[in-house]
């Protein structure tokens, strides 16, 4: 996403407010919009507790960098207010809001060692022995006590991800914003950073708030998410909540139901095309379609067309993925995605051009 406002690698950070509002760490974003060419954020709120771990999951390019950027005052908005512990802060400067923030690419100076590009921040604190103190723990709590007067090009992706939370956290600030920190590292680096994120945020009790688009790292860290989709956000709950009853097809997408169809319904039963399914729930008003996750959908090659939600169907495609496989069913048309173990794959002999059979749960059915 493009910047309108401060070059993100010489962003101050504010020291923390003394404690003892109960407040300390509320962020309120009130009816958000921000127009760039081609793009926009389009009447965002929400609202992040006091120490949460807080995430906005969404898809590349849905416009999660440019909330962030927006909360820390890196970019202009068009609409909307910006709340920090029940104050204003939509017209503050960045180093007034009291905001540390991490970047996908830690957007460290190239030119400094570690201990420069930590110590950065400190320069705008009055009280520099304070600071030295806490720099101290970081180093210590982050291990990067061996990389002190390293330059930061001969860091690992981990390493220099340890750097950008030190720096950000060394000025105590009441709010940490961190944009995809683990999108970009090697899968033993990503489990190592999320891990010391999770602790981090434990022992401080800050106020942290993620992007990210895996949802199984906000399953991970958080509590409460998020979900925006093109500049939208389209639900916010908790993140059980959001990946058990997403409440449109876009969300129902993005967290992994591939079974999306367009139903009517009449009384408890759902005909989506040619299919009349069982629900096992009232519907509610205004419902249009019905969403199963691929895990939730049973496929058995000799099952006998007996009870509800049975249907015959033609196997048109298989995608091993180690010790799983996706299998692709037509029913009548309709082409439904489940996941069988490989080992019972095999044991089967299931092959594209196979006629099974499926079975849908009631209680597998998601209406929305």
């Amino acid at each position: 996403m493009a910047h309108r406002g401060l070059p993100r690698a010489v962003f101050p950070v504010a020291l923390a407010q003394p404690a003892g509002r109960a407040d300390t760490g509320m962020i309120r974003v009130e009816n958000l919009s921000v127009r760039l060419p081609g793009f926009a954020l389009d009447g965002v709120s929400f609202r992040v507790a006091p120490g949460e771990f807080f995430t906005i999951l969404g898809p590349t390019g849905a416009g999660k960098t440019l909330i962030l950027e927006s909360i820390a005052g890196m970019v202009p908005i068009d609409g909307g207010r910006i709340r920090i512990d029940g104050r204003d802060v939509t017209e503050l400067p960045p180093e007034r809001r009291g905001i540390g923030i991490v970047y996908q690419d830690h957007a460290l100076f190239p030119h400094l060692s570690v201990s420069r590009n930590i110590r950065y921040g400190l320069r705008y604190r009055a009280k520099a022995a304070e600071g030295d103190d806490r720099l101290q723990h970081l180093v210590e709590r982050l291990g990067l006590k061996p990389l002190l007067n390293r330059g930061v090009s001969h860091l690992s992706g981990g390493e220099r991800q340890r750097v950008a939370l030190a720096r950000a956290l060394v000025v105590a600030p009441k709010i940490l914003l961190l944009d995809e920190p683990l999108s970009a590292l090697d899968p033993n680096f990503r489990e190592e950073i999320r891990d010391l994120l999770k602790s981090l945020h434990r022992e401080t009790g800050i106020t942290v708030l993620m992007v990210t688009h895996d949802f199984a790292e906000a399953h991970f860290l958080a509590a409460r998410t998020a979900v925006i989709i093109a500049g939208r956000i389209e639900q916010v709950g908790s993140v059980a909540e959001v990946f058990n009853r997403p409440v449109s097809p876009a969300v129902a997408a993005f967290v992994g139901m591939k079974n999306i169809f367009e139903a009517r319904f009449e009384g408890d039963t759902a005909r989506t095309g040619p299919l009349t399914m069982a629900l096992a729930r009232s519907v509610p008003p205004g419902s249009r379609f019905v969403a199963v996750r691929p895990e939730d959908v049973q496929l058995d090659a000799d099952a006998p067309g007996a009870a509800n939600n049975h249907f015959a169907g033609q196997v048109t495609r298989l995608d091993h993925q180690g010790v799983f496989c996706e299998v692709r069913v037509s029913c009548e048309g309709m082409v439904w995605q489940t996941i069988v173990p490989t080992g019972r794959l095999m044991q089967q002999g299931l092959s594209e051009g196979d006629t099974v059979r499926l079975h849908v749960p009631p209680g597998k059915i998601h209406v929305m």
